[in-house]
């Protein structure tokens, strides 16, 4: 189906533009959250009247500034590029226009012990290579059930 263009035209406000950048970058790979450049653009943030981490500017072209929080562990090349790309597709797709410049600053990296498993021997436990003292061949809990239903003559399959 050819597109037909009609005559006129529309006007995006920067804060659509945000509104379209912000969910498009929070749902990419390894970022975190959005930084501030400056205590003062965080108070601006918090009353609501700058959106902290992203600087649209329509001067010389659609040109975007993002400063980031990266999920520590993560590259943070991989992760600057899946926010390029998901920035540039959702602007393409909601209002038909190519970004001109787009600049990714990280401003800092967010560390979470939840999610980091341990690589080595662990305070308290065993060193590698070092004797083990539970037994090996004791019947896990799932198999302590099903000797038990075994043995009261019920049908472990059930």
């Amino acid at each position: 189906m050819t597109e037909r263009r009609v005559p006129g035209r529309s006007l995006v406000t920067r804060r659509a533009l945000v509104d379209i950048i912000r969910p498009a970058v929070a749902g990419s790979y390894g970022v975190t959250g959005f930084a501030c450049a400056s205590p003062a653009e965080r108070l601006l943030g918090w009353l609501g009247l700058v959106a902290p981490g992203i600087r649209v500017s329509l001067q010389d072209g659609l040109a975007l500034e993002l400063r980031l929080t990266v999920a520590y562990g993560v590259p943070v090349a991989e992760v600057a590029r899946q926010a390029d790309s998901a920035v540039r597709y959702a602007l393409r797709r909601a209002i038909g226009r190519e970004v001109d410049r787009l600049t990714i600053h990280v401003g800092g990296m967010r560390y979470d012990p939840a999610s980091v498993v341990p690589t080595g021997p662990q305070v308290g436990s065993p060193a590698a290579g070092s004797p083990v003292d539970e037994d090996l061949d004791a019947p896990t809990p799932v198999e302590q059930v099903v000797a038990t239903a075994v043995e009261a003559g019920g049908d472990p399959t059930r």
